[in-house]
């Protein structure tokens, strides 16, 4: 019987997960103003982001922002407002980028190289993007929609329905005994080796700590107590929001990996876990970890480093 009750000690990420760094102040009420942006786009800066969701990034320097005037004296159209920092405004648009060019990465590939502030605007960005070319027609009429509110809503050109911006919540739970083990697994579709926590969407009248047991139980099949929540990611691919638990689970209790999901599921002890975290990308004893721009890999740092 899983417990709803949350631990009062544990441990705890050590650090933020690297996607939920931001500085930039979003500035809601600047999404209507009456000159359409006008003002904000003259001293604005634009990231232009392709398809694939990748951008130019420097490795010395991070994000390569475009002066908006570049694009015209007004915002582009497909320009999002991503907020403003000092002076300065920041936008996207979708660039037709064809990957042929050197430095354009994804937030998986790029999102380790990004400070605070380039790490929010390019997360905004790739979810609002992503948004805005999956929400083109009303989901009620199904008439055409517009972008409205500098990117941050859509309204429909048939029955006048506002659409805003869509986030997916997931949970995602480092399951331990409580001592020196730790629950991970793998699905088929991964790089070799590559091992995680269990992770899964929540559904229509689910709350979390619900979610969280029903996840593990499916997957692995093994029931977990003590469910305790450690912290989010937003995780753009396309619209999730990563939700952090630990829970603590009976080593002993078979594990049954969920069919075509789950291709393997095991208990690791902290020592493998300690020296997997210190290779650098290296396999040990068979484990490779999640890449350092997940939460997945806080939470699996995080709790290496506990001393329970």
């Amino acid at each position: 019987m899983t417990s709803n009750v949350f631990a009062g000690t544990g441990f705890q990420l050590d650090s933020a997960p690297l996607l939920s760094r931001s500085t930039v102040d979003r500035r809601e009420q600047l999404r209507d103003a009456s000159d359409g942006g006008a003002e904000l786009w003259a001293t604005g800066k634009v990231l232009l982001v392709d398809a694939k969701g990748r951008t130019r990034i420097d490795t010395g320097s991070g994000l390569v922002a475009h002066p908006a005037c570049d694009f015209g004296e007004r915002p582009a159209p497909g320009a999002v407002l991503l907020g403003v920092e000092g002076e300065t405004s920041y936008w996207a648009l979708r660039s037709d980028h064809d990957g042929a060019q050197d430095g354009w990465l994804d937030l998986r590939n790029g999102g380790v190289l990004l400070n605070d502030t380039d790490a929010g605007l390019f997360t905004t960005a790739v979810g609002l993007l992503s948004w805005h070319d999956n929400a083109r027609y009303c989901a009620v009429c199904g008439a055409a929609t517009t972008r409205v509110r500098a990117g941050w809503a859509r309204r429909c050109t048939g029955c006048d329905r506002e659409e805003y911006p869509r986030t997916d919540p997931a949970v995602i739970c480092l399951v331990h005994d409580g001592g020196d083990q730790v629950l991970l697994a793998r699905q088929p579709n991964w790089p070799p080796e590559r091992y995680s926590v269990l992770a899964g969407f929540v559904e229509v009248g689910e709350s979390l700590e619900a979610c969280v047991a029903r996840e593990i139980a499916e997957e692995v099949g093994v029931d977990v107590t003590d469910v305790r929540y450690l912290g989010s990611q937003p995780w753009p691919f396309p619209r999730s929001l990563m939700l952090g638990f630990a829970a603590i689970a009976d080593p002993s209790a078979p594990l049954v990996p969920a069919d075509g999901e789950i291709e393997d599921a095991r208990w690791v002890h902290r020592d493998t876990v300690l020296a997997a975290l210190q290779s650098e990308g290296a396999a040990v004893d068979g484990l490779r970890l999640p890449p350092g721009v997940s939460i997945a890999y806080r939470m699996i740092r995080g709790w290496a480093n506990w001393q329970s």
